[in-house]
């Protein structure tokens, strides 16, 4: 992977992760539905479109660079627990604090589930799984999507690394376990892996400087001609007629809009396309956007929670609150990052250190 497409990917995790805090703050519970054009044009639920593609990506260039399964597994497993178990702790914390400050900002889009119960879903990433029962996490909504995440690595690890019988019957008991509903969502996640074997094999070299320029363009243009046409809309009602008279979002959930979802994730593709070219010879470091991005997962998994404690201590509505709502929240998530996310090396290295140091069995000799 070249620098310059290191760097344009870690910008748009910034951009998608930035876009996805501001489109929760612009719930009317928060802010009064003063910045509800932001839930119209469901910018944030895009944005989590664009964070499967770019994880398609990356994934796929893991696995190429890992080249195990053992130390694939290894490395994706604790880059999502590393985070992953330290927010839910802060999580349920938060909660509690918020529950005691003000109980009224918690009988909506918050689910009193055991510290027990939170862990054991949200570990096991399960809790938007098929055979399952969908909860929330407490207040922390956006972890729905690594529910998803997890199961497009664990799917993509064993057709990748495994062969024969045990491929098929491997993908045939996680596609039962994971379900139709997250697997919805799976052809934006697809498509990024699809475009890291296409730029792996320098297929980005053959595209003309112009070519480069209009695919680059392309994307966002016609993701702002779709939302002008009301695309997402129509194919919306689509659905819904489709599935009637079910409830298509009772039934569907996060992946009620799988239709335009699986557009919005080409369009992300010949976006990045254009600027794998454009950024080949690109060399700069630009060590503040390496550095936002160290966060991103970070803030995703923290500023919900901590906007529903802000919504508590400080009820009342003003301008200020809103820059608080913001503020508040990012900050949370950039500490949280120095904490954890930023370490997740040095972590590595002491699991790995433990592990050698536990005895191993000795080999059973034949009688």
């Amino acid at each position: 992977m070249t620098r310059g497409l290191s760097i344009w990917l870690d910008a748009l995790r910034v951009l998608a992760t930035i876009v996805v805090v501001l489109s929760h703050v612009a719930y009317p519970r928060f802010t009064r539905g003063d910045y509800i054009v932001i839930r119209e044009l469901n910018l944030g639920s895009d944005s989590v479109i664009l964070f499967f593609v770019i994880s398609g990506l990356v994934i796929a260039y893991a696995a190429q660079r890992d080249a195990s399964l053992p130390r694939f597994a290894f490395n994706r497993i604790t880059r999502l627990l590393s985070v992953l178990a330290p927010a839910l702790l802060l999580t349920f914390a938060l909660d509690q604090i918020g529950r005691h400050l003000g109980p009224e900002a918690y009988t909506s889009f918050y689910n009193p589930a055991s510290l027990g119960e939170m862990l054991g879903r949200g570990l096991s990433m399960s809790n938007e799984w098929g055979p399952f029962e969908r909860i929330r996490l407490g207040s922390n909504g956006p972890l729905w999507s690594l529910s998803y995440e997890a199961g497009y690595y664990a799917l993509f690890a064993a057709a990748f690394f495994l062969g024969g019988a045990r491929r098929l019957a491997v993908l045939t008991l996680l596609v039962l376990i994971i379900g139709p509903r997250v697997l919805l969502l799976m052809p934006a996640w697809l498509m990024g892996v699809w475009l890291w074997h296409w730029v792996a094999a320098g297929k980005a070299d053959r595209l003309s400087p112009g070519s480069a320029r209009v695919l680059a363009c392309a994307g966002p243009v016609l993701y702002v001609l779709c939302q002008w046409a009301d695309v997402p809309d129509t194919l919306a009602a689509m659905t819904a007629e489709a599935v009637a008279p079910l409830n298509y979002r009772a039934l569907l959930a996060f992946s009620d809009e799988f239709i335009w979802n699986a557009l919005l994730g080409g369009m992300a593709v010949v976006h990045i396309m254009g600027m794998a070219r454009l950024l080949q010879g690109y060399q700069r470091a630009h060590p503040r956007v390496r550095w936002w991005a160290g966060a991103s997962f970070s803030i995703y998994v923290t500023h919900y929670p901590m906007l529903h404690l802000i919504d508590a201590a400080f009820p009342a509505e003003t301008l200020a609150r809103d820059g608080l709502l913001v503020v508040g929240s990012i900050t949370v998530g950039l500490v949280f990052a120095q904490v954890f996310e930023r370490h997740i090396t040095d972590q590595r290295r002491l699991i790995l250190s433990l592990a050698a140091r536990l005895p191993r069995r000795r080999p059973v000799r034949a009688l």
